[in-house]
């Protein structure tokens, strides 16, 4: 079987299906619209062949459904039908959950996605638990968003932000009991250096995560090579 994963992102639409190598970018942004997003995908991979799609939606994700429109998109994705307007069988995920999934190597681990927005899951011994962190307050009546996201970036400058960042990690490592951590999305390159228990991770663990969707039991979050 041959899966299309879709990453959806507040900058970027990247689409790759198997047997591919090189994926496609689709620019978004707020005014992109669910019926848009699978508009534009569907016309890049006219010429693919596959059997099933998985999406990385940004944004809680509940049996497979969004619970909320995304922040930096266009309005309409809780009520869209993703199968029919595809016309193929579709599994949803958060997105940093689905790169979580792809970047998973045993154990207990968080995963954190700093990108436009920040993103955050944890693999608890092959149990997949996604996380929304990114609007708690952090400090000075601000959210961990507004620190790490590429906002934060932007007003805090390189030093600042990778203080932060190094600090969130320590608090989350000791709220979630890992073993280790993997920064993942386009800022994680940013960082300078890495304690001993945190590595990068890559944006290619995202597709990777979509094609693991479909080897594993979406109620559980476990695949099927840790059920083995």
């Amino acid at each position: 079987m041959k899966t299309l994963v879709v990453d959806v992102g507040g900058t970027n639409v990247k689409v790759l299906a198997t047997g591919k190598r090189v994926p496609i970018k689709i620019p978004s942004g707020p005014e992109m619209t669910p019926a848009a997003m699978v508009d534009a995908v569907l016309k890049a991979t006219s010429d693919w062949e596959y059997d099933r799609v998985s999406i990385g939606y940004p944004g809680p994700v509940r049996r497979g459904r969004p619970l909320g429109d995304p922040w930096n998109l266009g309005p309409g994705w809780v009520t869209f039908d993703f199968e029919k307007a595809l016309g193929k069988p579709v599994r949803m995920i958060n997105d940093a959950a689905m790169q979580a999934l792809g970047s998973y190597e045993g154990g207990a681990m968080l995963f954190l996605g700093l990108g436009t927005g920040v993103g955050a899951a944890v693999i608890l011994d092959g149990t997949l638990v996604p996380l929304e962190l990114a609007h708690l307050p952090y400090r000075r009546g601000k959210t961990y968003e507004e620190y790490l996201g590429a906002k934060g970036y932007a007003q805090l400058g390189k030093r600042r932000w990778r203080k932060h960042v190094a600090i969130v990690i320590d608090f989350f490592v000791a709220a979630f009991v890992v073993e280790y951590v993997v920064l993942g999305g386009g800022n994680a390159r940013r960082m300078k250096e890495l304690p001993d228990n945190v590595r990068l991770g890559s944006n290619a663990n995202a597709f990777k995560g979509g094609f693991r969707l479909w080897d594993s039991d979406p109620r559980q979050g476990r695949t099927s090579r840790e059920e083995k």
